[in-house]
């Protein structure tokens, strides 16, 4: 293996003329911008930021799109890129200004740049995730980033941020000229003196020397030169995936279901394409989008009646094919019942996308069809797995697989149902559960369903609801029915502030207008409008003494009650 020293700016530029490509093993692009600030704050202090892995081959390997545009490349032969893509990718966009495309959408990474960051080491940590692993596998989404100006209880937000280097952009920190634009800084067309005209600093002034440093430090991670390890070129692509799996396992950098489709794909060429095509149809026709990760897990299901990925390596790719054509046949069944016999219309309202997977396998198993007695039984089983968290407590895997293996086993939707009553006890929802519950939870959704069920309308339209309407004004929002801003200057604990009981489900455009507006100003309308229906509907008492801010916890208590019962009459449908 072959070691070479390769600059930044260098292998940003063979990204962009294609002669780094992606295998068809690489999972996609997931990092969040804060990643991406963090990582131009170790560059730009010159530490430790890993090695890269290449495998230089002549050989026809099946290859993925990059999250970052390229270059047509004529030559024949290519560089494939095992280790290193989040970082990569990042310091590509960043560097050429160029967006990435994450789920079939381009958005840009900002990253700021403080112009008067403190001198020595970071003033603030880098934090620390949990080593508790989701057992959801759900991917990092990149349009889901920390919040550079979330609250912080000890130090107010500009003093916090004015403490870094570098800071994930916002509309704030964009008005300050102190924070410059890093895509800004790596551009040639922009002169130091463009940079620093917002700041009226001139060549004389003591501080342009100190901006034009820093800025010039900025601009010298083009030459921070990385480690790039070269696979010999008379590996075979077997060999390479294995390399590819050994080298993220023992970093922990991927998941399981990554390395699994790294296995997959290095015997089944091309399949990456098959998975991600099914993927646009679920999303095109059934609005779910589903990760490829939780298709791999189908596959893995379909092929050995269990979940986890440990023999994926061994199944074969005739077996491996027969199983994606049950998963593909399989899922369709389970998002058709999902939409059409409980009124989930899209993945956003499950607690876990394993409940696709179990719905998946129900059907195949008994050829997809359910007698009445069964579709009402499964039907009752998710509505209480969901609402009672089944998949998301401990090894959801070892849940799965038990699961799973009951339904191999030929038991009912009713021995699961009696499952579910030892895992939990009781299978209904009390008022005090609501507590402190926000949107997070999974009664959430099962109160939109609960509400839906009830037929429940938005306040302006006359729209039922449903996440499927056309137009911005038409999307469906969760609404606090009493402001955030009100309750926070009446001292309500957040907990209270953002509870499930003090959310409805409107348009975004009543959203909108609503703004800061009290109960007791804006229910008055809505009931001349569409009459008191309209808040029966959503379970809003109309007890116009609890519209007052005063009796917050009283509204709170009686909309806890009607919610929880509206719930109940869904989980025992």
């Amino acid at each position: 293996m072959q070691k070479a020293d390769i600059s930044v700016g260098k292998l940003v530029n063979m990204i962009e003329d294609r002669e780094l490509e992606l295998p068809e093993m690489q999972r996609r692009y997931i990092w969040p911008a804060t990643r991406v600030r963090d990582l131009l704050d170790s560059l730009y202090r010159g530490y430790p930021s890993g090695s890269i892995l290449v495998w230089e081959t002549d050989q026809e390997a099946p290859t993925r799109e990059m999250a970052v545009s390229q270059k047509q490349n004529p030559f024949t032969g290519s560089k494939l890129l095992l280790d290193g893509q989040q970082r990569l990718t990042s310091l590509s966009a960043i560097v050429r200004g160029a967006p990435v495309t994450v789920r079939g959408r381009k958005r840009p990474i900002d990253i700021l740049f403080n112009l008067d960051h403190p001198v020595g080491a970071p003033a603030e940590v880098i934090e620390v995730e949990s080593d508790e692993i989701s057992q959801l596998d759900e991917d990092v989404d990149p349009d889901a980033e920390l919040d550079e100006e979330s609250e912080d209880p000890v130090q107010s937000v500009s003093e916090r941020l004015s403490k870094r280097t570098f800071v994930v952009a916002s509309s704030n920190m964009l008005a300050n000229p102190k924070w410059v634009r890093v895509s800004d800084i790596f551009n040639d067309e922009r002169t130091d003196w463009q940079l620093l005209k917002p700041l009226n600093v001139t060549p004389d002034d003591p501080l342009w020397t100190k901006y034009t440093k820093r800025l010039a430090t900025v601009r010298k991670i083009k030459d921070y030169l990385y480690v790039v390890n070269v696979l010999d070129k008379d590996l075979s692509y077997e060999e390479v995936a294995e390399i590819f799996v050994r080298v993220n396992s023992l970093g922990m950098k991927l998941r399981g279901s990554d390395l699994a489709l790294a296995q997959i794909t290095a015997r089944w060429k091309n399949s990456l394409a098959l998975l991600e095509e099914f993927a646009k149809e679920c999303e095109e026709t059934g609005e779910f989008t589903l990760d490829t990760g939780l298709l791999v897990r189908a596959i893995v299901i379909f092929a050995t009646d269990q979940s986890r990925f440990k023999t994926v390596g061994s199944i074969s790719v005739t077996d491996l094919q027969k199983a994606w054509e049950d998963a593909k046949r399989g899922i369709r069944f389970a998002i058709n019942y999902l939409r059409a016999n409980l009124g989930i219309e899209d993945e956003s309202l499950l607690s876990s996308p394993f409940f696709i997977l179990l719905v998946a396998y129900y059907g195949i198993v008994h050829n997809e069809k359910l007698s009445e007695s069964e579709e009402k039984a499964l039907r009752r089983w998710v509505y209480i797995a969901h609402t009672r968290g089944h998949y998301s407590r401990g090894s959801t895997e070892t849940v799965l697989d038990a699961d799973l293996n009951l339904i191999k086993k030929g038991e009912t939707p009713e021995r699961l149902i009696q499952v579910l009553e030892q895992q939990f006890g009781r299978l209904t929802v009390d008022p005090a559960d609501f507590i402190g519950r926000g949107i997070r939870s999974s009664l959430f959704s099962m109160t939109y369903l609960a509400l839906k069920q009830r037929n429940a309308k938005d306040w302006w339209s006359g729209l039922a609801l449903s996440l499927s309407h056309q137009g911005r004004n038409h999307f469906v929002q969760y609404h606090h029915i009493f402001p955030k801003s009100r309750l926070q200057k009446a001292s309500y604990e957040k907990a209270e502030t953002n509870e499930i009981a003090n959310m409805a489900f409107i348009s975004g455009r009543v959203n909108r207008n609503l703004s800061a507006a009290l109960p007791k100003d804006y229910f008055p309308d809505i009931i001349s409008d569409r009459g008191k229906q309209a808040l029966a509907a959503q379970l809003v008492p109309t007890d116009k003494q609890l519209w007052e801010l005063s009796a917050y916890r009283e509204f709170l208590e009686k909309r806890r009650a009607l919610l929880a019962d509206a719930v109940n009459e869904l989980l025992a449908a």
